[in-house]
């Protein structure tokens, strides 16, 4: 018995430091993820302005949101940016990651050049974007000015607001796709690249045929975190369009905000985040058991 306490008592001084981590990590989740995450479900079935007891209500916070006009719009919306993010913001990264790859010099110096968006604060970059759209000095204006093309009015319009939006997304954002694409594509041996190569297969098929194939995992699990991040924006309108012209850039994580700290609504606002969770819950999961299914057979 005293050998087996020793060997328990060493066992447990060699494991402390782990566990003081594993400790840390675990508190850190509990206050800033999971709590809130509870806490959120709480509101949405309450009365609560944080000043009297909150009230139990029942479903009245999911009746109020779901009957305002702008419930249908910033779903549409968010839905909209998500797949327009989707067609733009996945497929871009992995191309430029490719065409760095087939690079042959000045690979670092591009890389730095493409991550540099991702090191400015995230309103910094949208306020320089801003200044892009401006209908009078705006850059974009100017820039369309010099090959007679009239202006447009880029946060203004409906037809126009929203892929505005992507396009500063995507810009944002662009620096980590691509670099996980290129260490993805770096792993990948260079005897398929040889292979391909000799069998007389170009640019296109040895990306269709081996760089596909084999970062299959990478784009699979990027195409999740674009889907999540992207039906979370909020951002972007806030400090470029406001939820306008005419409700066209609402978001749900936009209303969200608009019932919580302009309504003074906390109940509708987390009402609207419940749901929110439960449709990115439900989508990661079917997502998730395809995904299986695909790599079963």
């Amino acid at each position: 018995m005293p050998d087996g306490a020793g060997a328990f008592r060493r066992a447990f001084g060699r494991n402390l430091t782990a566990y003081g981590f594993l400790c840390g990590a675990l508190i850190c989740f509990a206050l800033f993820s999971w709590y809130p995450m509870v806490r959120e479900v709480v509101l949405s079935f309450q009365q609560n302005n944080f000043v009297d007891p909150g009230v139990w209500v029942g479903f009245d916070n999911f009746r109020t949101v779901i009957s305002d006009p702008a419930f249908r719009s910033a779903w549409l919306n968010t839905a909209a940016f998500s797949g327009l993010a989707l067609v733009i913001g996945y497929a871009v990264p992995f191309v430029l990651a490719v065409v760095l790859n087939e690079l042959k010099h000045a690979k670092a110096y591009l890389r730095f050049v493409v991550y540099l968006p991702v090191m400015l604060p995230p309103a910094v970059a949208v306020l320089l974007f801003k200044w892009f759209y401006d209908p009078g000095a705006g850059l974009f204006n100017q820039a369309l000015g010099v090959v007679n093309i009239p202006p447009l009015s880029w946060l203004d319009s409906t037809s126009t607001a929203l892929i505005s939006l992507v396009i500063v997304s995507t810009w944002m954002n662009l620096g980590t796709g691509t670099l996980i694409y290129l260490a993805a594509l770096q792993s990948i041996p260079g005897d398929l690249y040889e292979s391909a190569e000799l069998d007389g297969a170009g640019l296109f098929r040895r990306v269709w045929h081996v760089t596909v194939p084999q970062t299959k995992l990478i784009l699979l699990v990027m195409l999740l975190l674009q889907i999540v991040a992207t039906m979370q924006v909020f951002i972007e309108p806030y400090l470029l369009t406001g939820g306008g012209p005419e409700n066209a850039t609402v978001t749900v994580a936009y209303l969200m905000y608009q019932y919580a700290f302009n309504f003074g609504d906390f109940g509708g606002g987390s009402a609207l985040g419940l749901m929110l969770m439960i449709v990115l819950l439900i989508f990661s999961t079917v997502y998730l058991r395809v995904s299986r299914e695909e790599d079963a057979r």
